[in-house]
This record gives C-alpha cells, sequence and structure tokens, in this order.
C-alpha cells in the first residue's frame, strides 16, 4: 500500500517520526520492494551486501526519494540489508542502506532497561563499532522517551537531520539505528523534538565515549578498549587484602595543572605517565586520585561540572591514554582513584539538561532539582533509569579503565534535601523529613554493584555531616536502615580542626587544645581517609604553608610538625599536589605548580619529610594496620595544653609500637617526661625538625632508653617525632 503523501511530505522534510515504516525493505503485494531517501542521486540500482544485484529503482520524488521492486525475492519476511549503487551525470557512488536493517538490541535489553537492572548499559547505549547483519558500522542508541522525533546527526551527514532519523522501541523510550559504513573518530550529535513539536539544542551523547576539545562539544566515535592489560598481578593483590589494613598515602591530582608542556599546554596522558609516576614512587605515595577526568566544558570547574561522564577529557590526549596510564600505574604498583561527580551537572545547552524538551535526568521542580551552591542541575535519583545511567557509570571507569576507586564528590549535598537551602526552598520526604531517601538507595545500589563485581575496588565519601555509617556495609542494620557501602570516609572534621588549630599563634594554642583532641572521639566511628585536599588551598584560602602560624621559619616548621602528626594520627593520607613542598601560592587551575621552588632548601625540606613519612607509614605496620580500629590507637599525653604536647601510641597485633610526639610550641622542652609502655630501647624514626628537613636538628641523638615505664625526651621545637621499639 503506498503510504499517504502527508507521510512522505513528512520523512523529506525531516519530520517523520517513524521512518522505518517507509524506508528499507517492505513486503508487498507483488513482492519485496525498496524506498530509499538518496538526495542527489538520478539513478539507483540496489544490491546486496555480497554484490548480487536486487532490482533498479526510479526517482519519484525528486527531492531524492527512490522506490523499486527487488527480484529475487528477498528472504527473511522482508528483511535485506541493501547498498545502492547511485550515479548523477558523471558521478557514480555508493551507498549502504541503514533502513534495510534491523534493530540492534533485543529484548532482554528491553526487560532490563525498562526495570533498571542493566549492568552493561555501556555496552548498548552509545555508539558501537559492530559487525550487523554482514556489515560493518556503528550502531548508536540513546534514551529520550518524551521526544517526539530523535536524528542523528554529524560530520558523515552534513549534520542535516533529515538524513537520519532513528527507530524508537517504544516500550523503553530508546531511540536506535545503525549506520554501515562509518568508524571511529566521526563527531556527532542527536537532534532532539521534544514533545510539545520543539527542537532541543544539539545534544552531545550521555554515553559517548570521547568528546571534541572544549570549546567544541561534539561527542566523538571511539572504542579505547585496551587489550593489552598487565596489570593482572596488581589487581589480584588488592582484591586479596583488606585496604583498612593497609597503608593508604594518596597523592591528588589535577591532571591539567601538575605540569605542562614547553607551550604551557595540558601534558598528554603518556607524558603525564613519564613524570608523575616515578614522581610519586620517589615519594612513596600508594595512590594516585585525579580530581575529575571525564569531559567537562569549563576549566575552572577543574571537571567537578561535567557533561561527558563516559569521556576522559580531550584536554589530555585521545581516550585510550588514560588507559595506558592506568596500566602504567599498575605495573609500577600505583593505585589510581578518580573523582567522580553524581551529585550534580552543568546546565550547557549540549548537556543532560531538558535533555528531551523534559526535566528527564532532573527534576522538574528548582526546589529537588537545583544545587543553589553551583547552579546545577541535581539528578533525579529516584528515576530507575538516571540511578542506572549513574550506577553503569561507575562500574564503566572500573572495567573499562581498571581505575582503583572513586572518590565520590558532595555527597552531603546528596543526602539531604535542604543542603543549602533556606526554609521554603526545600520539599520535605514524605515523612516530612529533610532525608534523601533516593539518593541514599542510589548511593547504595552504586556500592553494592561495584564491590559486588570488582574485587578490590574502594568507594570514598566526601562526607561532612554526621550521617550515620557512611562506610559501613548496606546489609549492616542502623539508624538509617543500614550503612551507604563506602568503603572510606573523608575526614572533614580532622582537616578542619587541626588546621584551624595550625593557625593559631603557639602561644593561643593551650586554650584550643581540644582542636587536636576531640577527632579521636570519633576517629574510629567511621574509616577514615584524612585529607589535606584541593578545597583547602583554593577560593582565597591560600596554601598550606600560608595557614600556618608564625615568621617564615616558623611556617616550615609548624608545616612539617603538622605532617608529623597527620602521618601518626589513626586514619588513611591524601595530600594535594604542591603541599608535598610546601607551595607558596594558592593553586591555580591555569597553571602549573611552582616547581622552581624545589631550589630552595626549606620547600625540598619539606618534600624530603614527606617522603620519608610515607616510607615509615608503609613501613610500620603500627602505623597503618590499625587506622580504623580503635584498639591501635592509645594517648600517652593528652591533657597538656600548657606545653602544647600531644602524645599517643600506635600499635597493631605483632608489630613493634611507635609513639609520636608532637610539641606545637617554639620552646624546646628538655627532660620532658613521655610515658611508654615498655621500658628498653626506642629509636627515633621521624624528627620533623632535622637539619635535613630545614629543622634545628634539635632530637635525641637517635633514640632514647625507656625505664619506670617511661622516659625523658627532648622535645624540638614546633616539631613531631616517632619513636619505634627496639626491644
Amino acid at each position: 500500500m503506498k503510504p499517504p503523501g502527508e507521510a512522505i511530505d513528512a520523512l523529506l522534510d525531516g519530520t517523520n517520526a517513524d521512518p522505518f515504516s517507509l524506508l528499507g525493505i517492505h513486503q508487498g503485494p507483488q513482492g519485496a520492494f525498496a524506498r530509499a531517501l538518496l538526495p542527489g542521486a538520478e539513478t539507483a540500482v540496489a544490491f546486496d551486501l555480497s554484490g548480487r544485484k536486487l532490482g533498479k529503482l526510479k526517482r519519484v520524488d525528486d527531492r531524492g526519494l527512490f522506490e523499486g521492486a527487488l527480484k529475487p525475492t528477498v528472504p527473511n519476511g522482508g528483511r535485506q540489508p541493501v547498498r545502492y549503487h547511485c550515479t548523477a551525470g558523471d558521478h557514480a557512488w555508493e551507498v549502504t542502506d541503514p533502513y534495510s536493517f534491523g534493530p540492534v538490541l533485543g529484548p532482554i535489553d528491553d526487560f532490563l532497561i525498562a526495570e533498571g537492572t542493566h549492568l552493561r548499559l555501556f555496552d548498548k547505549m552509545g555508539a558501537h563499532l559492530i559487525e550487523h547483519e554482514g556489515a560493518q558500522g556503528v550502531h548508536f542508541a540513546v534514551w529520550a522517551p518524551n521526544a517526539s522525533l530523535v536524528a542523528l546527526v554529524g560530520d558523515f551527514n552534513g549534520w542535516d537531520y533529515r538524513s537520519h532519523p532513528m527507530r524508537r522501541r517504544s516500550d523503553i523510550g530508546v531511540w536506535e539505528i545503525f549506520l554501515p559504513g562509518i568508524g571511529e573518530g566521526r563527531a556527532y550529535k542527536y537532534r532532539i523534538t521534544g514533545p510539545d513539536g520543539t527542537v532541543q539544542p544539539l545534544k552531545a551523547d550521555p554515553f559517548a565515549f570521547a568528546s571534541e576539545l572544549r570549546p567544541a562539544t561534539a561527542s566523538i566515535i571511539a572504542d579505547p578498549r585496551k587489550t593489552d592489560w598487565g596489570d593482572a598481578a596488581h589487581r589480584a593483590h588488592w582484591a586479596s587484602i583488606d585496604p583498612r589494613r593497609q597503608p593508604i598515602s594518596i597523592y591528588e591530582v589535577h591532571p591539567g595543572s601538575w605540569d605542562r608542556d614547553e607551550n604551557d599546554w595540558f601534558l598528554t596522558w603518556d607524558a603525564l605517565a613519564d613524570r608523575l609516576i616515578p614522581y610519586v614512587i620517589d615519594l612513596g605515595f600508594t595512590h594516585i586520585e585525579f580530581l575529575p577526568v571525564s569531559e567537562h566544558p569549563y576549566d575552572p570547574s577543574w571537571g567537578y561540572q561535567t557533561t561527558g561522564l563516559y569521556a576522559p577529557s580531550a584536554r589530555f590526549g585521545d581516550a585510550e591514554g588514560f588507559a595506558r596510564f592506568v596500566d602504567g600505574a599498575h605495573r609500577a604498583g600505583i593505585c589510581v582513584l578518580i573523582d567522580w561527580v553524581p551529585a550534580h551537572f552543568p546546565v550547557d545547552e549540549h548537556g543532560l539538561a531538558r535533555f528531551d524538551g523534559t526535566a528527564l535526568y532532573e527534576h522538574e521542580d528548582p526546589r529537588l532539582g537545583f544545587h543553589p551552591d553551583w547552579n546545577t542541575a541535581i539528578y533525579n535519583f529516584g528515576r530507575r533509569e538516571v540511578s542506572s545511567f549513574l550506577v553503569n557509570n561507575a562500574l564503566f571507569w572500573a572495567e573499562r579503565y581498571h581505575v582503583d576507586g572513586l572518590r565520590v564528590d558532595a555527597v552531603a549535598s546528596m543526602l539531604y534535601r535542604d543542603y543549602s537551602r533556606e526554609p521554603g526552598e526545600w520539599i520535605p520526604n514524605d515523612e516530612g523529613g529533610r532525608e534523601n531517601w533516593e539518593a541514599v538507595a542510589f548511593l547504595r545500589s552504586m556500592n553494592t554493584a561495584l564491590y559486588g563485581s570488582h574485587a578490590g575496588i574502594l568507594t570514598i565519601a566526601e562526607e561532612s555531616t554526621s550521617w550515620p555509617g557512611v562506610s559501613k556495609p548496606v546489609h549492616e542494620d542502623g539508624p538509617n536502615g543500614g550503612g551507604l557501602g563506602f568503603g572510606f570516609k573523608w575526614n572533614m572534621g580532622f582537616m578542619h580542626d587541626t588546621l584551624t588549630y595550625m593557625a593559631r599563634d603557639p602561644i593561643h594554642r593551650r586554650y584550643h587544645h581540644g582542636e587536636i583532641t576531640f577527632g579521636l572521639m570519633y576517629a574510629f566511628s567511621e574509616n577514615f581517609v584524612l585529607p589535606l585536599s584541593h578545597d583547602e588551598v583554593v577560593h582565597g584560602k591560600g596554601s598550606l604553608l600560608g595557614k600556618m602560624a608564625g615568621d617564615h621559619w616558623q611556617k616550615f616548621a609548624n608545616l612539617r610538625a603538622y605532617y608529623g602528626l597527620m602521618w601518626g594520627y589513626p586514619g588513611k593520607k591524601l595530600l594535594f599536589m604542591g603541599q608535598e613542598f610546601a607551595q607558596s601560592r594558592e593553586w591555580s587551575e591555569a597553571r602549573s605548580l611552582d616547581w622552581f621552588l624545589r631550589s630552595d632548601p626549606a620547600h625540598e625540606g619539606v618534600r624530603c619529610l614527606v617522603r620519608d613519612l610515607n616510607a615509615t607509614y608503609r613501613d610500620r605496620t603500627a602505623l597503618h594496620a590499625r587506622d580504623c580500629e580503635g584498639d591501635g590507637f592509645e594517648w600517652l599525653v593528652v591533657d597538656d595544653a600548657d606545653n602544647s604536647v600531644f602524645a599517643f601510641l600506635r600499635k597493631a597485633p605483632g608489630a613493634p609500637p611507635v609513639a609520636v610526639i608532637s610539641n606545637m610550641t617554639p620552646a624546646v622542652h628538655h627532660g620532658y617526661r613521655v610515658p611508654l609502655p615498655h621500658d628498653g630501647a626506642w629509636r627515633e624514626i621521624i624528627n620533623s625538625d632535622a637539619a635535613a628537613y630545614g629543622g634545628s636538628g634539635v632530637g635525641n641523638l637517635g633514640g632514647v632508653i625507656a625505664s619506670g615505664g617511661g622516659a625523658d625526651l627532648t622535645l624540638p621545637p614546633l616539631a613531631t617525632i616517632m619513636l619505634e621499639y627496639q626491644g
């Protein structure tokens, strides 16, 4: 039956929402016939993919519409991939008809996508290079359930929306098309017409594996699948141990400003690997944590406003370069963590905002769906497809790029509906409370999926409130029905209290002794990471060195003493790049670190101390094996506020204990009595006042002898020492 004229007009105008009902191969009363849109052609002859001639088509509309019967009879109920040989004057070309192919997604995909339980979405959605029904090409799939029409546009069709309108899978709201004859490196977007007929700005692919370099915003067809991984031993090791009882010392890095090339441009992942991995090994860090590596349009967002969750940023070269970096780090024994941002997303017009003309990924009501702090949208965690999109993204980075873990940004903003909002600016939950139970369910699902499928993975929450059980298992009973399932949580209280203390003039510290001791009241309530992160050295906060009290010498001494205290304190360690050599200026994403400072002995002395602290922390079981358990810590001196002295013991079964003593005044304390649990020799293994670190060289001549339950020590000025029991 001949379609009505208005359907053909809509097809030729690019406004027909069901192109597969008109184009391709169809069965009619006289057998199979073909209909194809071949703009510019004057003649068209159909062949199957093996080169067998099927018939000649006639141009029935000057706008490029061709029709014709196919013989011999086409099998398979009329479905037959077809290639057209076209001519126009002296020109000839061939076109493989995408509308002659069947769908790629199947009923199992439909069921799991609709249910929100598909854990391989990144193998199905987006752009995938595949062989389909005998042809090589790319399959595109995008979720836009409220769209009235979706067309694929790109550099392969002149960005003409009339060329490739997509097939709608009505049960799940996914639009798909297989485009034969194209490959990697091609740019594309989706042209989406909303339910009211409004055409949206061209949208990048939410599942794109690569993107154009900003300010361009198109998605790029890519298959960054690394096949020659050499990290099996590394991954097997971390899958076999309990990370809570391992030394974890994290070097936090913004990949765009750690260092730059000779043109002040971003280093590629390969160049970064050549410089950063040996540097981290030399310093003794166990983990590199990158600020978000996903594609983002705005450099000063540092990646926290991402528009391409599945695409490593084009700033650093090809997408597979990140996989090469991770593999290189693993072969050298270094873990790689990435910051991950499910808390919010930017409203750039090419991104997820009102993706299909409706509030699809976000909430319609700004009281639920808008972040006042960042002027960004909030994911609708209660929508199963949105939760599945994010859970799959977490799984994607673990599987495709072998990352060792995710540090999840801004978890507190997810947990509370009233986060940064005044009364009347938020909507209570069904019980009238402020908890965002949809976000809680999402976080539990994400952690359950990751830990259930990737042994050795770590998830770390940036969570600044007292929400109970952040790093407790999901199945464990608790006040809110169980833990959130994270492996670790940032200890924001430690960071805030101790930095506040170190900024005080030493003469006033006696009145604020609790800013150091209070944290031990809750130090084992979660599995903590102690973070001195990028957030502490931006937006006018200055550098860590600048936060320290006193004159030039005292600032360096205070910083060294602080690092010594932190590396002795229970919890895993995190230090932002540049702070290992006491960068003086506040960090800026627009420039590399001030590496010239390493020529200054004071700065290089701090770096040497950090290197030795990492080695000491790694090699002494007592300092790391009970970081998350109360039996690994014991106060020795807790109440000497007048002298601003703190002393505690770190211990673990079968390991020599280590005493950590800090003197937070500029006065040297001679003959200071510290109780110690064992009589005998205690060797001084760290002294932040050592001359090699830029200190005054005051110490205990390598060790002390304890008797009668203690030892008389010399406590250097503004310094931390560590003593290991020798027996």
